[in-house]
């Protein structure tokens, strides 16, 4: 739904209570998150406007549930709703806690449940790790960079998309080490092991500076899509079966132990900032076997 509401340039006198809220709320942040949540924001005060409400002032609970089946109507899926109401609670929520409004109408909204299969989660085994790295330095040098960063690094799409020759001269400690910055900005510093290096110097070449891995027809550095296409051409090639995402190789499930909590060295390799979300990989592979194991255990009883 087309929007007349302009949420920027700042002109506080010109601008409505809505959107000096919106635009307070939307300089907490910044680069994807600023544009994400500046969109979100746009469809709501579009979906305001054309049912002749004010985006802040008088909206209660029953309307930001209309707006959720409004968004259901145009055919979103349902996490594709609750990332649309991500930009829409914060703004309420810190219009609240300014004191712009009495009470935050979408603090009970009711969202979709979503439901995830964590079978469909999986990371690759052994066997299929090494064909991967084996079958993507076969097709170009960048492909293999790419395969062990993800493989042996762990590394983000956008993260390994965003790797620089000059990222990784620097020794540490008797290794070389890789500078990153990871999500919401964070820096990180990993060890590269031989064969990784061995790689990254392979798809380096002569260059001394700039992007480290590159489009094989163009030339021109990649981004976060050029990465998945790269990725499921390896997967492909490789002949390992389609799961979620094609980067589900940077999930190492063939170095899981043989407990129930992962480490915390998995964790910090992952850099995830909840252990559940490691947990979430961790115990993909196993969950086609565990149901049927305490039936199994009945039987074994009752045959005693």
């Amino acid at each position: 739904m087309p929007s007349t509401t302009i949420l920027l340039p700042f002109q506080p006198d010109a601008m409505t209570p809505a959107q000096l809220a919106a635009v307070s709320y939307l300089a907490r942040y910044s680069g994807h998150t600023h544009e994400l949540y500046a969109y979100q924001l746009r469809r709501w005060f579009g979906w305001c406007e054309a049912h002749g409400l004010d985006a802040l002032l008088g909206v209660q609970r029953a309307h930001v549930e209309l707006y959720i089946r409004y968004l259901r109507d145009c055919g979103l899926r349902d996490s594709s709703i609750c990332t649309m109401m991500h930009g829409v609670r914060g703004f309420f929520r810190f219009a609240h806690i300014d004191g712009l409004i009495p009470a935050d109408p979408a603090v009970y909204v009711r969202l979709p449940r979503i439901h995830s299969d964590e079978t469909r989660i999986q990371g690759l085994d052994r066997l299929e790790l090494i064909r991967f790295l084996q079958v993507a330095q076969t097709i170009t040098v960048h492909h293999g960079a790419l395969a062990y960063l993800f493989g042996i690094n762990a590394l983000r799409a956008s993260e390994a998309a965003a790797v620089r020759i000059e990222d990784y001269r620097e020794t540490l400690r008797g290794h070389r080490v890789l500078h990153l910055v990871g999500k919401g900005t964070k820096p990180a510093t990993m060890p590269l092991t031989l064969p990784v290096l061995r790689v990254l110097e392979s798809c380096r070449g002569d260059g001394t500076e700039g992007p480290l891995a590159l489009r094989p027809n163009s030339g021109k550095p990649i981004d976060r899509r050029d990465v998945y296409r790269m990725v499921r051409r390896i997967a492909n090639a490789a002949g390992i079966p389609p799961r979620q995402s094609p980067l589900a190789a940077a999930r190492r499930d063939h170095q899981r132990p043989r407990r129930r909590r992962p480490p915390l060295r998995r964790q910090i390799l992952a850099r995830h900032a909840d252990p559940r979300t490691t947990e979430n990989y961790d115990r993909a592979r196993g969950n086609l076997d565990r149901p049927r194991r305490p039936l199994l255990d009945r039987l074994r009883v009752a045959s005693v």
